[in-house]
């Protein structure tokens, strides 16, 4: 730290006083204030609160993610080997807390999970898409609420997307080229040629330049690593001709000479993780912890977090100007939406309500309609009721007096029978009397 200012004053000479744009005037200080020390103040509470990281590995199964996350963080994190046979493309999510001399750092692992092993690919780079545009989309909520911890808060957003490439040694697959290109406006890419140790050297490099030539030719945008910084400007430019670069992951030691290394012995020869001449992992390593971590993390909030911030306030309907370009502020814009919104259900309501009176009055209409047939039906039946009432009263009567004409022929048949057998009993008899029935 430095000492203790033991004169706190200020000279401000008129002929030495610079004046600058918009009258901002430089003084030279007569003492020591104390905020040159703002850097140290900054780092301190930097090491205090740790550092965060996340990175998205996009690539087929088995090409080699987790070893090579292993590899960069030099840890075994204990990753599952995945399957082939998954149905659609996931995502496995994990956290890590890392910790380095007195450095912490809070390390997020988003890997694809049957990438690539589909029959039909052509929405195999949606899960990806949804998820980088979930965790903006978070970030966005977070920011828009009144009572907002971003102390506390954990930002998920990916800051690096490494795209393991196949070392066919040909061309970049269709499903590459169709995932980089609906995901290059919401990360950063930086492509990578997995296990490159089974592409020699020669064709090592035109197999680079055929990947960069079909990125350029379909419009394809990777991370470039920022040259404007001085401390970093010649590596960063050599780094940027090195793209894609071709690793080579290994946890295991081999003895090379009298001491042990990170590599993977074959028959022919030793191939060394953290030798430059073998593979890039060492650069890869630089460009993602050593020069460009803070880089990444800035672009990710400035560039792609405000392209998606911008764009989602737009569509719901804020401006940053009015008409004939004046500034409108968020408030005006607030109020305006809020009336447009009031006015938008109270025309809504009116619209209901008049839909449910018209609704009402059709029931009621279809109602009436049916009371009157059911009325008209009723009386139909009452009539039919009474027709028929009399038709049976008629046929009552008329089956009555032919009982009645039936009795009295019946009547008159038996009298008929009687004075017949009284008639033929004379005949044969002449001397019997027939008894007068008086």
């Amino acid at each position: 730290m430095a000492e203790k200012p033991t004169r706190m004053s200020t000279q401000i000479p008129d002929d030495e006083d610079i004046q600058k744009e918009d009258n901002i005037r430089c003084l030279t200080l007569l003492g020591h204030f104390g905020f040159d020390c703002l850097p140290h103040q900054l780092m301190n509470r930097s090491v205090q609160q740790g550092f965060f990281f996340n990175i998205l590995c996009v690539g087929e199964t088995g090409i080699g993610k987790s070893t090579l996350i292993d590899t960069l963080f030099n840890t075994n994190l204990k990753d599952k080997k995945s399957s082939h046979f998954y149905p659609n493309v996931g995502l496995k999510i994990q956290t890590y807390e890392l910790q380095e001399s007195n450095i912490q750092l809070n390390l997020t692992v988003v890997k694809t999970v049957g990438y690539g092993d589909q029959i039909n690919k052509e929405a195999s780079y949606q899960p990806i898409v949804d998820y980088i545009d979930a965790q903006f989309e978070s970030y966005l909520q977070e920011e828009l609420k009144i009572k907002r911890s971003f102390v506390d808060y954990h930002d998920s957003r990916i800051h690096v997307c490494l795209y393991f490439i196949s070392p066919t040694g040909h061309s970049l697959k269709s499903l590459d080229l169709l995932t980089m290109k609906n995901i290059d406006s919401k990360v950063n890419i930086i492509p990578l040629i997995a296990k490159a140790d089974t592409i020699s050297k020669n064709d090592l490099q035109k197999f680079k330049c055929k990947i960069m030539s079909e990125l350029i030719s379909n419009g394809i945008q990777i991370y470039q690593l920022p040259t404007d910084d001085e401390a970093t400007t010649h590596v960063n430019t050599s780094m940027n001709g090195l793209l894609p670069f071709a690793v080579v992951g290994s946890m295991d030691e081999v003895k090379v000479g009298k001491r042990m290394v990170r590599g993977r012995q074959y028959p022919w020869g030793v191939l060394q993780v953290e030798n430059e001449d073998h593979c890039d992992f060492v650069k890869l390593r630089d460009v993602l912890l050593y020069t460009n971590m803070e880089d990444l993390k800035e672009q990710t909030h400035t560039w792609h977090y405000e392209r998606y911030r911008c764009s989602k306030l737009q569509k719901m309907g804020f401006t940053d100007v009015g008409a004939g370009n004046q500034p409108v502020s968020f408030q005006e814009i607030y109020e305006a939406k809020r009336q447009e919104f009031l006015d938008q259900c109270q025309r809504e309501e009116e619209e209901l309500k008049q839909k449910f009176m018209q609704r009402v009055k059709q029931k009621e209409t279809a109602f009436k309609e049916a009371e009157k047939e059911l009325q008209d039906k009723f009386e139909h039946l009452k009539r039919v009721q009474q027709e028929e009432t009399m038709k049976l009263e008629e046929e009552r009567r008329q089956l009555e007096e032919e009982i009645i004409d039936f009795y009295k022929m019946k009547a008159a048949s038996g009298a008929l029978q009687t004075q017949g057998c009284t008639n033929i009993r004379k005949d044969k008899d002449p001397h019997i009397q027939v008894q007068q029935p008086w």
